[in-house]
């Protein structure tokens, strides 16, 4: 089961810090991902993270504003999201992947419920 947090309305320029908790899997041995889908649009890939942690993959449009962490201690993989804009709306899926940094929604076996994250203009 993977439960993620932290969602909610923010300004554009605003940061938001999403989590992500894993249980019934061995977090460690996945890659983890965030997704996100607006509105009338494909659930697209933002980001993802070794089982390590040591590499990292992440979609052009967010490259240098989020950062995709985990801690596997505590089984939770968490997306810093800064200088966030408008287009960054809409609801933000984790997953977990058995693969190697995969950046395709097929390569995930586990997802979330979601969660909301809104950027006002």
């Amino acid at each position: 089961q993977l439960v993620e947090s932290g969602g909610g309305l923010v300004q554009a320029g605003g940061s938001l810090r999403l989590s992500c908790a894993a249980s019934g899997l061995t977090f460690r041995s996945y890659t983890m991902g965030w997704f996100r889908q607006a509105p009338g649009k494909e659930r697209d890939f933002v980001a993802a993270i070794h089982w390590n942690g040591g590499r990292t993959d992440y979609a052009d449009s967010v490259k240098g504003r989020f950062t995709i962490s985990r801690d596997n201690a505590k089984n939770t993989v968490y997306l810093q999201m800064n200088s966030l804009k408008p287009e960054d709306t809409a609801v933000y899926y984790c997953a977990a992947s058995p693969y190697y940094l995969a950046d395709s929604r097929a390569s995930y076996d586990y997802w979330g419920q979601g969660t909301q994250v809104t950027v006002s203009s």
